[in-house]
């Protein structure tokens, strides 16, 4: 069986982290869940745009920089050692940021989708939730990202509203759920499938 695991962010994992961002620009898809990884694709150094993601837990910094106080995590798959996917939680957010953005951020790089692995990333990523006091969280959905959607239904959450985004005109699920409730009914289903320690430095 396989498993999977959170994992910082590194400077030992630089050539790793922008081979697994580039898939999604060579897919053409977006990249969601990688916080300030991002910056790559503005300019940014590597050093300076992982600089950035470490220090937005702090949320001073965040604030300066005009984001959420946030953690951003890789997901890796043990048995090759793999960056598989990211996950952004995100605490202290304003009334305009819980409207559609929401608590977590996810993604899956492009080649490894449909294997049920984000599913594996999102209960990690409740764990982690957890962690930092969050007993309820927010996700926001694009209505046409079917897999997106069929992840939060999996993991139990509950649809409050469908509402186009003003930023985007983009048609949005926003989906609650209540942290604590979420890890225990479905641990059975995903616990055998993750590494629960402390989160891991290459």
């Amino acid at each position: 069986m396989e498993k999977f695991y959170l994992e910082k962010p590194s400077i030992e994992r630089k050539e790793e982290i922008i081979e697994y961002l580039d898939e999604f620009v060579k897919y053409d898809s977006d990249i969601n869940g990688s916080g300030p990884l991002v910056k790559i694709y503005d300019g940014y150094t590597f050093e300076e745009a992982l600089d950035m993601c470490l220090k937005t837990k702090d949320e001073e910094y965040a604030k300066s920089v005009n984001r959420s106080p946030s953690k951003t995590f890789l997901l890796i798959r043990q048995d090759d050692n793999k960056i598989i996917g990211t996950i952004n939680i995100r605490w202290n957010l304003t009334p305009e940021m819980l409207q559609f953005n929401g608590h977590i951020g996810y993604g899956i790089r492009p080649t490894e989708r449909r294997k049920g692995y984000n599913k594996i990333n999102l209960y990690l990523g409740l764990i982690e939730a957890k962690k930092l006091g969050l007993d309820r969280v927010m996700l926001g959905c694009d209505v046409n990202n079917i897999g997106s959607d069929k992840t939060l239904k999996a993991l139990g959450g509950e649809l409050e509203r469908t509402e186009i985004d003003p930023q985007d005109g983009i048609l949005t699920n926003v989906y609650w759920f209540n942290v604590d409730v979420t890890i225990d009914k479905y641990k059975d289903i995903y616990e055998p499938y993750i590494i629960k320690e402390d989160i891991k430095v290459k």
